[in-house]
């Protein structure tokens, strides 16, 4: 591990988006507001993400991804390579709702798809990194995408003929966030977290089969090439904490993905041991239990994601106890944390619940996990 640190209590990394801060990149997008005084509101914002993770005493700070549109902005905001796919509509995702805090289910289309060989032009991270930096004494960490995101971006009618192989998309991409890496420790940064919601996805037989037969990427590669690809991001330098974030879907409260982590972690998990500490989503009745930390190496670090961002209902502090006491039954206790399931925010629009809710959520993730090892 590169520290032997562990941080206790986490935040997945996005919160959300204050309406003042997405009504004016609605007005920057229109032309009506220029772009220095963009940033302006842009750094308040990330002003105040950083001081509410210092007040409620979380371990860890992040900018809160306010500079982002999506989570994984930082990398398609910084190649050349991208096209729009304005013939025909990439593939459909579905994403699902379940309870009374979620909108119905829906379909999603990626309005991109890679048409070029992808070039790194420009840094978001550094930017992002920079600045809170300058704000905050606290642990800072940095979250970029997984680079096997991107084979959902693969098309056999776009990409073909600059990525014959959709695993070569996944190898350049590996390639321009280690430049990413490379560039964040140059100014300071040593803990970055890879979101890797695609190897979570993979745990549903009809996201499977929607890789297969919609994006035309076989699924058994994804958890072995694929695998080991961004296992490799993480070998970048030695001297950074890297973790990485497994959930199944988020955006505006829906998910992608069913079903326990079993179904890809003896596969999956072992291969990732260039990996610190694992962040897994354990919130719902969809996570399966906890039997799949058995698959995780033995000298990482598992933060349980027992607080859902997904809906503004408060777990109890009783409840989330019991749950690492059960977790601890696979995995020993002195190496594991909490966190959210997931960032309040993985697309602008947000989860729906209120800043007052996630201020009472990440409370609850510092106030037990500060009670059950300090």
């Amino acid at each position: 591990m590169a520290t032997t640190t562990i941080h206790r209590a986490e935040n997945v990394g996005s919160l959300l988006r204050p309406q003042w801060l997405k009504d004016a990149r609605a007005q920057l997008a229109a032309g009506a507001l220029p772009l220095p005084e963009f940033k302006r509101i842009e750094d308040r914002a990330v002003n105040e993400a950083v001081r509410l993770y210092e007040e409620i005493g979380l371990d860890v700070v992040t900018d809160g991804e306010q500079r982002r549109s999506f989570f994984f902005s930082t990398l398609t905001e910084i190649v050349d390579g991208l096209g729009f796919a304005d013939k025909t509509p990439p593939p459909a995702m579905s994403w699902h709702g379940a309870d009374e805090y979620r909108s119905a289910d829906d379909t999603f289309s990626l309005p991109v798809a890679v048409t070029e060989r992808m070039q790194r032009v420009r840094s978001l991270a550094t930017e992002e990194f920079v600045y809170a930096r300058a704000r905050t004494q606290a642990p800072l960490k940095v979250t970029l995408p997984s680079p096997l995101c991107l084979v959902a971006l693969w098309s056999a009618e776009y990409s073909r003929d600059a990525y014959p192989d959709p695993m070569g998309v996944v190898e350049d991409a590996v390639r321009i966030l280690a430049a990413e890496v490379r560039e964040l420790v140059s100014v300071g940064c040593t803990d970055v977290q890879i979101d890797a919601p695609e190897i979570g996805s993979l745990v549903d037989p009809a996201m499977r089969a929607w890789y297969a037969e919609a994006v035309g990427v076989d699924p058994d590669r994804m958890l072995t090439e694929g695998i080991d690809l961004v296992n490799e991001l993480a070998k970048s330098d030695s001297n950074v904490r890297f973790g990485i974030h497994v959930c199944r879907g988020n955006n505006a409260g829906r998910f992608l993905a069913s079903g326990g982590y079993e179904a890809v972690s003896a596969r999956a998990f072992p291969r990732l041991d260039a990996y610190d500490y694992f962040m897994l989503e354990h919130d719902d009745d969809r996570s399966g239990g906890f039997e799949p930390l058995r698959d995780i190496p033995s000298n990482a670090v598992v933060v349980l994601g027992l607080v859902s961002t997904k809906n503004p209902a408060l777990e109890g502090d009783d409840v989330v106890r019991a749950r690492i006491d059960e977790a601890a039954r696979f995995f020993p206790r002195d190496q594991l944390a909490l966190s959210t399931q997931c960032g309040f925010a993985s697309t602008s629009e947000g989860n729906p619940l209120s800043e007052a809710e996630q201020a009472d959520k990440l409370r609850l993730v510092a106030r037990v996990a500060h009670s059950c090892w300090n």
